[in-house]
């Protein structure tokens, strides 16, 4: 066992700091981190109470719990400790920073399952948010060029259809349109190609003309936001 450097008469005008640095010195690491004393000397003197770094420092000598010959110190094992904990967040960091794609989503976000098609430019300062009220002219067609629903022109009996209104992100539309429309500024004009998935899927909707698993062709004018 080592023997203490001090009597103890002399541990009363012995500084916290000389005492802390002993225990660093020849502590294992373990015991240095149960009397919290795993850090820099500089720190650790404003932050431990004498009292505290006398307490560690008679542990140390009553317990033995002192490190081998030739092993690093605690403070060396602890800052080495840290380095690869710090490397280790770092790699993580950049690997995640990696892990995005261009417009900076996550990959392994469900990737898009529409394209979009700027016909015309719309205001960029005024792009809807989810829960917005909506207004849009549309035109959609199946891929090979059959118009199933359309707002544009001439409704029933000669009157004007008018803009489709709704609450945007809120799925009172399919996928593709909320997703979309949350990308458009107002008085943009897109032509979207929505695949099955972000549509109607496997099911389709018969009762408009449009078949299992179809990809759908709109052009979309976002024409309001409330």
């Amino acid at each position: 066992m080592k023997e203490s450097p001090w009597t103890e008469s002399q541990l009363k005008d012995i500084a916290k700091k000389d005492l802390i640095q002993w225990v660093q010195d020849n502590a294992t690491l373990d015991f240095v981190k149960e009397f919290k004393l795993n850090g820099k000397l500089a720190s650790l003197a404003k932050s431990v109470s004498k009292d505290d770094a006398l307490k560690a420092y008679q542990a140390l000598i009553s317990s033995g719990s002192f490190r081998g010959e030739g092993e690093p110190t605690a403070l060396e094992q602890w800052e080495s400790e840290k380095a690869g904990k710090d490397k280790e967040k770092a790699a993580n960091a950049d690997a995640n920073a990696a892990s995005k794609d261009s417009k900076g989503a996550p990959a392994h976000q469900e990737a898009p399952k529409y394209t979009k098609v700027v016909v015309t430019k719309g205001d960029k300062t005024r792009v809807p948010t989810k829960g917005d009220l909506v207004g849009c002219l549309y035109t959609g067609t199946l891929t090979d060029g059959k118009v199933f629903d359309t707002n544009v022109g001439t409704g029933k009996k000669g009157k004007t259809a008018g803009p489709l209104k709704f609450k945007v992100g809120a799925g009172r539309v399919i996928r593709g349109w909320d997703e979309a429309l949350l990308t458009m500024g107002l008085g943009e004009k897109a032509k979207l190609t929505i695949e099955p998935e972000w549509a109607y899927g496997k099911k389709g909707l018969p009762d408009a003309g449009i078949p299992p698993n179809a990809t759908l062709i709109f052009e979309v004018e976002l024409v309001s936001i409330e």
